[in-house]
């Protein structure tokens, strides 16, 4: 069997894949990526943040975003009842990109994909990775090709980039559960003929339908919009069984929903998926990096998962790129470290989503624009940045906010 040699092996077309294949494209490596589906392909993430952008940007991507004419961006629409939270990206605290898109992603996905190949990386799709042998200062690949026959991949680093397969985590038992409890979303693509006009019919928006339980609306330029219902498993153990039906349920229990997609058709199977937090022991090893949701993956509400696969497509590719160039790199502090900064301070903000505490903050009726600016800023992905008082004290900050807005409209 011929092995073919290549400097990084990239497991995964997804946003983090297709991140680090250009960058490490860039700098002269042979690149291969392997791709389990075949694209474009459905998965859900719809709606990106403006840290992306960044990252877009110096992969020599974003100009072939732009030319798709997604949706634009600007900000968020928080919703609970009468009350309304909005979020404008051009108010936040960080020095920073002020918008993004909402994008169907087996287009984006596609479209990224193919600029890759285009700027010279061999994208291979429907090829499943079976087995993976580190030997010192290589691996070797087995990768089984759509009619069955298989091939080996020689390669000096791999980045795993394989989203849900997670292929080296579960290949060398790296998985690991998360502290998440678990949650089960169910959504679909409707159209939407009854879109509100201006920026209401165009940007996110995100319902409290319970304390727990949310809805997300993300319309798209090409008509259709994304809704989905985002709640703990026991909320829908009462609602039917069959996909179609439980959607048009659902839409039914909110005012929100009920009008505006009664009768609309769904250009897709509505589709769920849950329990879909999950950790990993470690996010490196020798001779391989883990990307995007191959190291952790949270929760659809703030849409940080294609914010961290960029993130860490783009840091890992950096690194990987120095490491080739026999340069010492400090995986623990420049990879692992890095990372858990952006992911620990989302999932503060997740935490408080569900226990209620960003409820307080977002609709409170005595709003300090300094700290809603702070805000603003992890929301658009900015988590990184610790000059922010919101990043750098993300979960002392908000818990105590939260309970002096608590003690205050009890005085009140």
């Amino acid at each position: 069997m011929k092995t073919e040699k290549v400097d990084v092996l990239v497991i995964g077309a997804g946003p983090a894949g297709s991140i680090a294949a250009a960058l490490l494209n860039k700098q002269g490596f042979k690149i291969k990526i392997v791709e389990k589906e075949i694209f474009p392909r459905f998965v859900i993430g719809e709606s990106l943040l403006p840290r992306v952008m960044d990252h877009l940007d110096e992969a020599g991507l974003l100009e072939r975003i732009k030319a798709e004419k997604f949706q634009e961006k600007f900000g968020a629409k928080f919703v609970r009842g009468d009350e309304i939270c909005d979020f404008n990206f051009a108010d936040q605290f960080s020095d920073g990109w002020k918008w993004t898109w909402q994008v169907p992603r087996a287009q984006f996905d596609k479209v990224m994909a193919d600029e890759v190949a285009r700027q010279g990386v061999s994208v291979e799709y429907g090829s499943v990775v079976s087995t993976i042998e580190f030997n010192g200062t290589k691996s070797v690949t087995t990768v089984v090709k759509p009619n069955g026959g298989e091939k080996k991949v020689e390669a000096r680093f791999i980045v795993d980039a394989s989203g849900y397969g997670r292929v080296i985590p579960r290949m060398f038992n790296l998985d690991k559960p998360s502290n998440f409890e678990a949650r089960r979303s169910h959504f679909v693509h409707f159209t939407d003929g009854k879109r509100p006009g201006g920026i209401d019919g165009n940007r996110i928006t995100v319902i409290v339908h319970e304390k727990r339980t949310w809805i997300w609306i993300i319309p798209f330029s090409n008509g259709t919009t994304s809704v989905g219902y985002v709640g703990d498993p026991q909320f829908y153990y009462s609602l039917p069984k069959d996909p179609v039906h439980l959607m048009r349920k659902l839409c039914d229990l909110n005012e929100n929903t009920s009008e505006r997609f009664k009768d609309e058709e769904m250009v897709m199977e509505p589709r769920s998926i849950e329990g879909y937090a999950i950790s990993t022991k470690k996010l490196y090893g020798d001779g391989f990096v883990l990307c995007g949701n191959a190291t952790e993956f949270l929760d659809p509400v703030f849409s940080s998962g294609v914010t961290f696969a960029m993130e860490s497509g783009n840091r890992a590719a950096k690194l990987v790129t120095a490491f080739l160039n026999d340069k010492s790199v400090d995986w623990e502090r420049d990879y692992t470290q890095y990372m858990l900064q952006g992911i620990n301070t989302f999932r503060s903000y997740v935490t408080g989503w569900y226990d209620g505490s960003l409820h307080d903050i977002f609709f409170s009726k005595t709003t300090n624009p300094e700290i809603k600016q702070q805000i603003c800023s992890v929301l658009a992905g900015y988590v990184w940045d610790l000059d922010n008082p919101f990043v750098k004290k993300h979960e002392q900050l908000l818990q105590t906010l939260s309970k002096v807005i608590r003690i205050e409209s009890t005085i009140e």
